[in-house]
C-alpha cells in the first residue's frame, strides 16, 4: 500500500526540513513547498491526503488558501502557525481546516495528529460514500450535497466530517465531548465555537429554518441529534 502524501507549505526552510525529516522517518511520503504558487501549481498533479499550511506566505493570504481547499480537495488540513490568539484559531477552523498546531512545536506532536486525522473514516458507513437523507443525497467523496431537484451544494472537508457523524449516528443524542473524540482537536472554547459554524453552516446549505431546524437539533446543554431517516448507498 502507498504511503500517504503530506504535503508541508511553509516559507521557513528549517520548518519544512524539520517536517519532511520527521515526516519521512515515521514513514510518510513527503513534498515541501515555500510558496502557495508551487503548491497549488503542484496540486494539479498530486492528491495529498494531509496538508499542512502555514498562514504567514510570501504570495497568498494562508486562511483564504485554507478556505478554497476546504471546499476543493479532499485532503485534510492542518494550520501550522505562530498565531496564537484564539480568534486566529477559531477563524482558521471555520473556514474549513481540521486541525490547528501553534509554533514553535514538536515534530512528534505534528506526526501524532496527522496520524490521528488520517484514522478517521473518509467514507461513510461499511465503507459506503454516498447516503440520501430528507430528500437529499451527499456525496461524500466529492464533498457535495445534491437537492431533489438536482442542484449541487458544495461543502467542506470539515463539514463533511461533521455532517458523516451526524449520518452514521441518525436519531441519536452526540455530545460535545463524543464530537470532539470522533473529530479530534483540544476540546475547549476554540472547538465548540469552531463546531457551532459548522453546523450552522450545514444547516444554512440544507436549507434548514435556523430558528426551527428540522434535521440537525440543538439539545440544549446536552449536544445535537439528527432527526432523518438515512440510507446508504
Amino acid at each position: 500500500m502507498t504511503e500517504p502524501l503530506v504535503t508541508i507549505l511553509d516559507d521557513e526552510p528549517q520548518i519544512r526540513a524539520m517536517l519532511s525529516d520527521a515526516l519521512a522517518e515515521a514513514g510518510f511520503r513527503t513534498a515541501a513547498f515555500a510558496r502557495a504558487t508551487e503548491f497549488e501549481a503542484a496540486l494539479r498533479t498530486a492528491a495529498p491526503d494531509v496538508c499542512l499550511v502555514d498562514l504567514s506566505l510570501p504570495d497568498r493570504d494562508g486562511l483564504a488558501l485554507v478556505h478554497r481547499l476546504a471546499l476543493e480537495s479532499g485532503a485534510a488540513i492542518i494550520i501550522i502557525s505562530g498565531r496564537a490568539e484564539v480568534q486566529d484559531r477559531v477563524t482558521g477552523l471555520e473556514l474549513g481546516a481540521d486541525d490547528y498546531i501553534i509554533k514553535p512545536f514538536d515534530p512528534a506532536e505534528v506526526v501524532a495528529r496527522i496520524r490521528a486525522r488520517l484514522r478517521q473514516p473518509k467514507a461513510g458507513r461499511r465503507g459506503a460514500s454516498v447516503a440520501e437523507f430528507a430528500g437529499w443525497t451527499a456525496q461524500l467523496d466529492r464533498y457535495v450535497l445534491v437537492s431533489a431537484d438536482g442542484e449541487e451544494v458544495p461543502i467542506s472537508h470539515a463539514e463533511g466530517e461533521v455532517l458523516r457523524m451526524f449520518l452514521d449516528a441518525p436519531k441519536r443524542l452526540i455530545s460535545r465531548q463524543q464530537m470532539q473524540e470522533t473529530l479530534g482537536g483540544s476540546a475547549g472554547e476554540s472547538f465548540d465555537r469552531a463546531m457551532d459554524v459548522r453546523i450552522s453552516r450545514l444547516r444554512t446549505k440544507l436549507r434548514e429554518d435556523p430558528k426551527n431546524p428540522r434535521l440537525i437539533k440543538t439539545i440544549y446543554g446536552a449536544g445535537y441529534i439528527f432527526l432523518g431517516d438515512v440510507v446508504w448507498r
